[in-house]
């Protein structure tokens, strides 16, 4: 497949966030001239192949696994994938630390005193969780997504992951909304939606796990924390365009990056430019 095609394309080969200090990602477009010894990396590691083919070794698996395969890479887990055949081999992986798998693994259900579970699985050609994680790998790598959003996409998708391959955990629906902490959870982003706001903070807040939160808000809200938070953020910035305040500056004020950002999010959720409701509130 050639580079134009790869659907999950990034600027850089390397990605980290200091605000999401638990997970790495690495993108590669053509693959042809790498080589990997057999070795291990102490993070769970996911990978999507996006193009061409390769050899895949992972303990006793050993495969040729092409385009809308996920590879399933645990911990410690000696391992090796290198490329096989003319075409440009591309892949997308991302590295995520074992404890805060672990968290995850115990707020689906999973007993909160053993450690990070494996997967018995090690590859999947699942067309739907092939597209989540592109998705995902989308949000976490796009400059425009605020730590919250990210991060928020890191535990949809790991969340889905378990659910899909997973079978031991138990059935997390089982517990029903929790609507006075979910409320919680909406007036504290709603208090602090001009801040730059972590999905710890509204866990906190809520005193309900990432997973739980994300899921549960969603059903009782009809949108996620982040989502509810850019509409937060683009009430509070209506407000101030009525009061005929700049745009740039009700903008950052609002808690955007930038007036793109905020431009973006406003005309997406107002269905018109920020300029075009100054003007009319004027």
């Amino acid at each position: 497949m050639s580079r134009s095609a790869n659907t999950f394309a990034v600027p850089s080969p390397f990605w980290r966030d200091a605000a999401l200090p638990f997970i790495e990602a690495r993108t590669v477009d053509d693959g042809r001239t790498i080589c990997y010894a057999k070795h291990t990396h102490d993070t769970f590691s996911l990978g999507a192949i996006v193009g061409g083919t390769s050899t895949y070794l992972n303990g006793a698996t050993k495969a040729h696994v092409g385009r809308g395969v996920l590879v399933i890479i645990d911990p410690e887990q000696v391992h090796a994938c290198n490329p096989y055949g003319p075409d440009a081999w591309a892949y997308r992986m991302v590295y995520v630390d074992v404890p805060w798998l672990a968290r995850l693994q115990h707020s689906l259900g999973r007993d909160p005193n053993s450690d990070f579970h494996g997967f018995s699985p090690k590859l999947t050609e699942r067309r739907d969780l092939f597209a989540q994680f592109g998705g995902f790998y989308r949000a976490l790598v796009a400059p425009g997504v605020d730590p919250l959003g990210k991060e928020s996409a890191a535990v949809e998708f790991f969340t889905r992951l378990h659910g899909a391959l997973d079978r031991e955990l138990p059935d997390a629906a089982r517990r029903g909304a929790d609507n006075a902490k979910l409320a919680r959870a909406a007036d504290y982003i709603a208090a602090h939606c001009r801040q730059a706001v972590t999905l710890d903070a509204i866990c906190a807040a809520a005193d309900l796990s990432p997973s739980y939160l994300i899921r549960a808000f969603n059903a009782r809200y009809g949108m996620t924390p982040h989502a509810f938070l850019i509409d937060r953020r683009v009430q509070y910035g209506r407000a101030e365009l009525r009061r005929g305040r700049p745009i740039a500056d009700v903008a950052l004020d609002a808690g955007f990056a930038d007036q793109a950002h905020f431009q973006r999010a406003f005309r997406r959720i107002a269905a018109a430019t920020p300029g075009q409701y100054r003007s009319a509130a004027s």
